[in-house]
């Protein structure tokens, strides 16, 4: 009985760092350049961002190696600004745009880049564990619509419902 309850811990602390079918993380990531902020420009709906606006993610170095990992919305229902911090490693070697991220003690889910600007780093597809989780990310709070297109032709082939797609609204509210 033992083992299977260590089976079974196991299990939902490293479950969720899969990848959906087909979804491939980009090679020669620099987790340098990818640092600092980014405006989340399409999501997919999931709980723990549902309302929220003029979200932004902003990545920086922990002194483990890792990711500090600061997401920020703007709760309009709320009337307020809302913050999550977590951490990020990545899953095998550091030139591969795949890491596993945390908002809750051990546990971990999936951050796979899977299409990114190599050349200037301005923007990113990023995948969950599942086809449930989707984000376009870009330096800029708008993004050309050619990347738009881009983004929604490549996630529609992999099987992500881009039918379903948040634009997030980037408009100024106060401090």
């Amino acid at each position: 009985m033992r083992s299977l309850i260590i089976l079974i811990a196991l299990v939902l602390m490293t479950g969720c760092t899969g990848l959906p079918k087909n979804v491939v993380p980009v090679a020669e990531f620099d987790g340098e350049r990818y640092l600092g902020t980014w405006y989340e420009i399409a999501r997919l709906d999931h709980r723990f961002e549902r309302g929220l606006s003029n979200v932004t993610a902003t990545y920086s170095p922990r002194e483990d190696g890792g990711l500090v990992v600061q997401n920020r919305g703007y709760s309009t229902k709320k009337g307020e600004w809302q913050d999550a911090t977590g951490k990020a490693y990545f899953v095998g070697d550091k030139t591969t745009g795949h890491l596993k991220v945390s908002f809750f003690g051990p546990f971990y889910g999936s951050y796979a880049v899977f299409e990114l600007d190599k050349e200037d780093y301005q923007y990113a597809f990023i995948s969950g564990n599942t086809t449930k989780y989707l984000w376009l990310l870009s330096r800029t709070p708008e993004l050309s619509s050619d990347t738009m297109e881009k983004f929604k032709s490549k996630a529609s082939a992999l099987g992500f419902d881009t039918n379903a797609l948040i634009m997030v609204n980037h408009d100024p509210v106060g401090e």
